[in-house]
């Protein structure tokens, strides 16, 4: 059995967009489930739209998420150069050759020409195609004209019946080679187009496999035609929906929509990343949602590939991440945190027990300045906050907590530790004869300035220290009592 190859090519022109990122994964899923090769390939014959960067910025991604390729340009195999603008001798010589198989010819034609020609079809209302005047010139004609003139290598489609492949997710689709256009194959400056230079590099690669977004579908045709002229054996297409930011509209990079490197910014985990865009067009056989890289490797089945669009939804992702969050061990989780904290946190207090308040309410990285401001500054707050349907806080409730908190806080001896405050707060209202609610409520209130917390009562006095502890206390029973007079 040939052994399965897959290859991941992008092109550098900046961030990883998602549904790039999900193409690399299934590729990647594609050739590990059958003990296969996954290859990266850099494609940077468009030179005009390439980014100074953007070739660290894939590898650094596809490190990060723990797709590990077999073979790329930094980690060379038996196939390379795995770069395309490093292999131009041999795209020149394969276009000479489909030249002399009929599979291609040799274009004079400008902008002006195949201008004039659009023109011409929308004036008409007929759809353009263009026809190209140089299948006329004879050898001798072209041998003289290239001494003088700049010219392309076009495709060459000549009529004859419709052309039929096989797509693993689409099935069975036919063309007419009627609308197939005679694609640029190598351009005036040497350089072969995408639409050549993957086929030459898939077949050199022994590509056993090609992995790629359906908007290729329509492309497939013509590249089938290459590889009819040369008669090489074709691939195996999985053609993947896209990923769509709604029902309307796609994902896109050039439409401002979030990369990898946006979402890890954001403070999303790129496990969770990964994790959620598999999911976004392959379903499992389970209702399991959360996968390893390795589980996902056993679970793949290009047969659950779904032709429909994807619709990327922020808030599962969201969810997906409090998940993994929550999945950490505290010792992970802080150290996760910690950068988060040295921006976010100038007072000196326990940053573990901070770690720990925060594990079980976090979703995502980035909510962690807003959810600890409280740490350094007790912002103003409306004495309103202590009254609290609910926990049935009235102002004499709420002043008895505050007065009564500050006697556990002087008899404290080891605030150093938590268990000692934990203790004696929360033997507090049994002893009072009020609910937790009616004794917590107002100390988290006057303590914080905040209607929503990680942590309550028990474990922010902790956090604050002693002294910052009572001075806010002080601050809400001043507040309290001023409120009735």
């Amino acid at each position: 059995m040939k052994k399965v190859r897959t290859r991941f090519a992008p092109s550098p022109t900046g961030y990883m967009h998602i549904g790039n990122l999900r193409t690399a994964l299934y590729e990647y899923l594609v050739a590990k489930k059958d003990d296969g090769d996954f290859i990266l390939r850099i494609e940077d014959t468009d030179q005009n739209r390439l980014v100074e960067g953007s070739v660290d910025i894939i590898y650094n991604t596809l490190n990060q998420v723990g797709l590990h390729y077999d073979e790329g340009p930094d980690k060379p195999g038996n196939f390379g150069p795995y770069v395309q603008s490093e292999r131009l001798p041999m795209y020149k010589k394969y276009a000479d050759e489909l030249i002399e198989k009929g599979g291609a010819h040799i274009c004079f034609c400008d902008e002006t020409v195949i201008q004039a020609q659009r023109d011409a079809a929308e004036k008409a209302g007929v759809p353009f195609k263009f026809q190209d005047p140089c299948h006329h010139l004879s050898k001798e004609e072209i041998e003289t004209r290239k001494a003088s003139e700049a010219y392309v290598v076009r495709q060459t489609i000549l009529p004859g019946a419709s052309t039929v492949f096989h797509d693993e997710v689409y099935g069975d689709i036919e063309v007419d080679r009627e609308i197939l256009d005679e694609q640029v194959l190598l351009k005036s400056d040497g350089f072969p187009t995408y639409n050549f230079a993957n086929v030459i590099d898939d077949h050199q690669m022994e590509i056993s496999h090609v992995v790629r977004g359906n908007e290729y579908l329509s492309s497939t045709p013509k590249y089938n035609l290459i590889y009819d002229s040369f008669g090489w054996e074709k691939p195996t297409y999985i053609h993947l929906p896209p990923v769509m930011k709604d029902e309307q509209h796609k994902l896109s990079k050039r439409n401002g929509d979030a990369s990898f490197q946006d979402l890890v910014s954001k403070g999303y985990l790129a496990p969770a990343i990964l994790n959620y865009i598999a999911l976004l067009g392959w379903s499992p056989e389970t209702n399991q949602e959360i996968y390893t890289l390795e589980e996902l490797t056993k679970a793949f089945s290009v047969k659950r590939i779904s032709k429909s669009p994807a619709i990327f939804d922020i808030e599962k992702l969201k969810w997906m991440n409090g998940m993994y969050l929550r999945a950490m061990s505290l010792d992970e989780f802080h150290a996760t945190c910690l950068p988060y904290y040295k921006d976010s946190i100038k007072r000196v207090c326990d940053l573990k027990e901070v770690s720990k308040i925060l594990q079980q309410r976090l979703t995502i990285l980035s909510e962690i300045p807003e959810m600890v401001d409280f740490i350094d500054t007790l912002a103003d707050y409306d004495v309103q906050m202590y009254y609290h349907p609910k926990m049935k806080t009235d102002n004499a409730v709420s002043i008895l907590a505050l007065e009564e908190s500050l006697k556990v806080y002087e008899t404290i001896q080891n605030w150093e530790s938590v268990d000692e405050l934990h203790q004696k707060l929360s033997e507090t209202p049994a002893r009072l004869g009020i609910k937790n609610g009616q004794f917590y409520w107002p100390i988290r209130t006057a303590v914080t300035g905040k209607q929503f917390t990680p942590g309550g009562a028990l474990e922010i006095p902790y956090i604050l220290g002693k002294e910052e502890t009572i001075r806010r206390t002080l601050i809400g029973l001043d507040k309290l009592r001023q409120s009735v007079q």
